[in-house]
């Protein structure tokens, strides 16, 4: 389990789930965009609750590896999900280019 320190708070989350969020936020900075990103985060009475984060360029989030923290939260679906943005804001897949058109190309 880690937890994410955020705007002066504490959230407990599961590994998986924090790196996956850093890295996101590492490729938002990098990019000058931010996004809502939503993850679960354990309360202190064990109840998992939905903690909404806003990353990008200006976004100070650490985490840190806590030992005795109960059963790990995990989630890969949501894991899936940010390593796939993280990816398609590290390497854009745009449109198809327009093929050139006219006679001497084929296309009329």
């Amino acid at each position: 389990m880690q937890s994410i320190l955020y705007g002066g708070d504490e959230f407990l989350t599961g590994d998986d789930i924090a790196d996956a969020l850093l890295a996101y936020g590492r490729a938002l900075g990098d990019e000058e965009r931010a996004e809502l990103v939503e993850i679960p985060v354990r309360e202190r009475d064990g109840t998992v609750v939905t903690a909404k984060f806003l990353i990008g360029p200006a976004s100070q989030i650490v985490a840190k590896e806590l030992s005795d923290s109960g059963p790990e939260l995990e989630d890969p679906e949501l894991v899936r999900r940010l390593q796939a943005l993280t990816r398609g804001v590290e390497s854009p897949s745009g449109p198809p280019l327009d093929a050139p058109e006219g006679p001497e190309y084929g296309v009329d």
